[in-house]
């Protein structure tokens, strides 16, 4: 007897370029910023950049430092793995797994992007955030996330495996409470996710 068996087509999750996987603004300069590699293949990060705003932008939709951190020719990330920017004084648990270091990381109310390399003040292309550059001025102490308030500031953020592209929006990426949000809000100094990033693949 031959069983007749129904062929399921899965489609598996992948990412279209980078995303922001984790973020850290935690006791003293334990701070960093994850970027993971979903796309099915390695690149080349020299094509990227992290730009940045000082307690928030001094106008609305610039930033106060296009291209603040950059990444040499020939830096790859492979598929699947992630490439961490953390401030040189960190924790050695968090220096261990990073690949490059930078002083001005976020103290809660820096908003950070993924951006394209070659922004200039006005002109770049975004493609995921850390906090709203739409408002102009300091926010305050941080951002909330998931209904945390100021939930960039003295918290770990973990992207949730669900989340398989950058958000542009950030009211959008942080939400209102845990259901609706893009990110996982960890206690202050939680770093035993950093290095790796899941995604889902789902049917």
């Amino acid at each position: 007897t031959i069983t007749a068996l129904t062929a399921w087509s899965l489609v598996w999750a992948q990412a279209t370029d980078l995303l922001i996987s984790e973020y850290a603004e935690g006791s003293s300069n334990n701070k960093y910023i994850e970027i993971y590699n979903g796309t099915g293949a390695s690149v080349d990060l020299s094509g990227y950049s992290l730009s940045s705003c000082s307690n928030g932008c001094d106008a609305t939709g610039e930033f106060d430092y296009p291209d603040n951190v950059t990444f040499a020719s020939g830096t790859t990330v492979a598929d699947g793995d992630v490439y961490v920017v953390c401030h040189g004084s960190s924790d050695q648990s968090i220096l261990d797994e990073c690949d490059q270091t930078f002083t001005y990381l976020s103290n809660g109310d820096d908003h950070f992007a993924l951006t394209t390399a070659g922004a200039t003040a006005s002109s770049y292309t975004i493609i995921d955030i850390i906090g709203d550059e739409s408002l102009g001025g300091d926010p305050g102490s941080g951002w909330d996330v998931a209904g945390t308030s100021d939930g960039t500031m003295d918290h770990t953020l973990v992207r949730k495996a669900s989340v398989t592209a950058g958000q542009t929006t950030w009211a959008t990426a942080a939400g209102t409470d845990a259901d609706d949000s893009e990110w996982i809000v960890l206690a202050k100094d939680t770093w035993d996710l950093l290095g790796s990033h899941n995604m889902n693949s789902g049917s």
